[in-house]
């Protein structure tokens, strides 16, 4: 089904603000599985929409594929809206008027739209075996067309059907498309988007079991729940005509669609695994600050002007429009993404910055909740020293390690070890500068930045004045406190592992490194 598209000045345009319509707009996940960032772009477009206009946002879970749906699944998606900041006025766990807001808990509502639509000859119920349609389906394929219905059942007398039904005849009922014309959609992205009514199947409402389907459930749903603009990815493209169909056939305007462009891989193919994580909840256990994950998903077909890169929510809000979405797919960069992450890291309060890193600093069992909550203080002198070289709440761990292993047991990176004995007086000036600084860093706290800075600066007179070239003092020193070659300031390290931690590191690495 190839749709023509019409752009110049059939593209229409958004309601503007001073309507008296209220905007009504949703987004409805299928809890099959954890959210995908692509469902969570959508939702984010959605809710900034309606929260800009003044409206509704309402999250309907469409949850008729009862096989694979859960409710793990669905506490999953609700909760990575929630860490995203969305909210919504309607739904599971707010309820509203037009509940329920769960399909499998509107099943009768389904029902009896069926059959209205059954008796009114806009449905028929079909009485094809799967055997009969793969037969049609690999004649029609050999004959070089489309695979489709043929539409055999088209013609039985509604009440003949009703009988065999009543006799235990399997059935399902498909939606009686028009005979020729076209189906014109006003899409907000691409401009008008036309179908041939010839192209579109007589699709199936409702299964053998009653169940209904998707296409005809989303149309009861959004005509109910009053929804006035529907934005969602560029894959449900075929399916608007089948739906805009169904509306006009229950006598009802369809909402305005908006087709969001698809989100691609840096090999320009649909995302997936191959070149990036899709589902949010991977970008949340590894450490991604939301703001940052926010930001970068609105990048994904939309952007705040030509030059802004870093935007928040609020900003979002103020100015999301969906004729501003870009019609052609849009990059998923990851590292472009971790840039991005880390930006907000950096940026961010040290308080909330704590916070979010802690459950990671537990995960790897350096320190406990009571722990972390007794020495607070500690802990963000901790961070302070590796914010600028972490980009992940999750890097932080590894980046503090050296703080929590025993003072005997320092793992020495090898480029550490080969620089500090590189300095051939490396034994000499160790037992020296602990001779001399060991008086100097008793007490010394990490929270205490002047005390530090000044030990800082002492360190450097000294250095000075015993005419020692600096990597021969500060090379040794570092291996033997971090078994690193580089990392956190130095002196904030001193502090962060305490006089007694330091001076056994020092004796340690004097025995090591002779």
């Amino acid at each position: 089904m190839l749709p023509r598209l019409f752009f110049g000045n059939s593209r229409p345009r958004a309601v503007p603000k001073t309507t008296n319509v209220t905007f009504r707009l949703r987004y409805a996940p299928s809890p099959t599985g954890y959210l995908h960032i692509g469902g969570a772009r959508t939702a984010l477009f959605n809710w900034a929409y309606a929260r800009r206009m003044g409206g509704v946002f309402v999250l309907r879970v469409e949850d008729t594929d009862r096989a694979r749906s859960t409710d793990e699944y669905e506490a999953a998606i609700l909760d990575g809206m929630r860490w995203l900041g969305i909210d919504w006025d309607e739904g599971p766990g707010v309820g509203g008027p037009f509940e329920p807001y769960r399909q499998t808990e509107r099943f009768d509502r389904y029902a009896a739209v069926r059959e209205r639509l059954i008796d009114e000859g806009h449905a028929y119920r079909c009485f094809c075996s799967a055997e009969r349609l793969t037969e049609v389906r690999d004649a029609q394929r050999a004959a070089g067309d489309t695979p489709r219905y043929d539409r055999a059942c088209r013609g039985i007398d509604a009440a003949e059907a009703r009988r065999r039904v009543e006799a235990g005849e399997p059935a399902v009922v498909r939606f009686r498309v028009p005979e020729g014309g076209e189906t014109v959609i006003p899409d907000l992205v691409s401009g008008d988007v036309t179908f041939s009514n010839t192209e579109v199947d007589d699709w199936i409402m409702a299964r053998p079991d009653g169940s209904p389907t998707y296409n005809f459930c989303v149309v009861c749903d959004d005509s109910d729940m009053q929804i006035t603009h529907v934005l969602r990815g560029e894959e449900h493209l075929t399916n608007t005509p089948k739906q805009v169909l169904l509306f006009r056939a229950l006598g009802l305007e369809p909402p305005l669609y908006a087709h969001l462009p698809l989100m691609l891989g840096t090999d320009k193919k649909k995302l997936s695994k191959r070149t990036g994580d899709t589902s949010l909840q991977d970008y949340r256990a590894k450490g991604y600050p939301p703001e940052a994950v926010v930001n970068f998903l609105c990048l994904q077909g939309w952007s705040l002007d030509d030059k802004t890169t870093i935007f928040s929510l609020a900003d979002l809000v103020a100015n999301f429009e969906p004729t501003g979405v870009s019609r052609g797919g849009a990059i998923f960069d990851p590292e472009k993404f971790l840039w991005m992450a880390g930006e907000y890291l950096h940026a961010e309060d040290i308080e909330s910055l704590a916070e979010r890193c802690a459950p990671f600093v537990i995960e790897a069992g350096q320190m406990t909740a009571d722990e972390l909550s007794e020495r607070g203080a500690w802990f963000r002198a901790a961070i302070e020293s590796e914010r600028e070289r972490i980009r992940l709440y999750s890097e932080l761990p590894a980046r503090l390690a050296y703080l929590f292993v025993p003072d005997d047991a320092v793992v020495y990176e090898e480029k550490a070890e080969k620089n500090a004995r590189k300095q051939e007086e490396r034994v000499t000036v160790l037992r020296a500068f602990l001779d001399w600084a060991a008086p100097q860093i008793e007490g010394l706290d990490p929270s205490d930045t002047a005390r530090v800075a000044t030990l800082r600066d002492a360190t450097r007179d000294w250095v000075k004045e015993n005419d020692i070239k600096f990597p021969t003092l500060f090379q040794p020193l570092r291996c033997a406190l971090t078994g690193a070659s580089g990392g956190a300031d130095l002196f904030d390290s001193i502090a962060l592992l305490g006089a007694q931690h330091t001076k056994r590191r020092i004796e340690a690495g004097i025995t090591r490194l002779a």
